[in-house]
């Protein structure tokens, strides 16, 4: 199994020195369920051509320091993209942002709805109440067609889509480690979020109980029933 992880983020390096990029922390919580997979990293915000659909098994697609609704170098090759992959059946999970521009591309609609959600956060998950990382202003707004909506939370009642077709997504973050999203916010205090709203993200990390295989079981499940199906 083939997976390309599209890496659509940006943060200044100061505020990355010594972590890793946030496709490779992505791509590791993906071996959590998926060890067998061969998993690339493309980093798309980078530089990096999108691939052709044909060139991989599967893909995910990462979160993103930009909104579906802002003009990044490489938001129309995605939305382009996202349609050729629908169209050949491969399959997309898309997390964040993955979430929000696979929605918007596939009927529904995704913006900004609040002020910044950063830290903990519980959602209901396959009959069960489960804490989980999040760092987001954006949400979907609007469920798409050919899809419904498997997790939610009372501030955000789109958490998670399954699509008719091998398509998948999820609001929140299973793929942060706390102490990788606590050593960005005391890096960035008072630049990107204010001193008090940092520090009550911090202290939310810090008593953080998310499990690190949150999501792991059903993304393993994901991509092996849809390529099964495929073969």
């Amino acid at each position: 199994m083939r997976l390309a992880v599209l890496d659509l983020s940006y943060w200044p390096p100061e505020y990355m020195s010594g972590q890793p990029r946030f496709g490779d922390v992505l791509a590791a919580w993906v071996a959590r369920g998926l060890p067998d997979a061969e998993l690339s990293v493309i980093d798309i915000d980078q530089g990096a051509p999108i691939p052709d659909p044909s060139e991989y098994d599967g893909f995910v697609v990462s979160g993103s320091d930009k909104g579906v609704y802002d003009d990044a170098s490489w938001m129309q090759g995605l939305r382009a993209f996202l349609l050729s992959a629908k169209s050949a059946q491969k399959p997309l999970f898309g997390v964040c942002f993955g979430h929000q521009v696979m929605a918007d591309v596939f009927g529904g609609k995704a913006g900004k709805v609040s002020a910044p959600e950063v830290g903990v956060r519980h959602f209901q998950i396959d009959g069960q109440t489960l804490p989980a990382h999040v760092w987001h202003q954006d949400q979907v707004t609007q469920v798409p067609p050919e899809s419904h909506v498997i997790a939610k939370a009372d501030y955000c009642p789109v958490a998670g889509l399954a699509y008719d077709f091998p398509a998948m997504s999820v609001q929140f973050h299973p793929e942060y480690p706390a102490d990788y999203v606590a050593s960005f916010l005391r890096r960035s205090r008072g630049t990107i979020l204010s001193e008090p709203f940092t520090d009550a993200a911090l202290a939310e990390l810090d008593e953080s109980s998310v499990s690190a295989d949150l999501f792991a079981a059903q993304i393993r499940d994901f991509f092996r029933n849809a390529l099964s199906q495929g073969d």
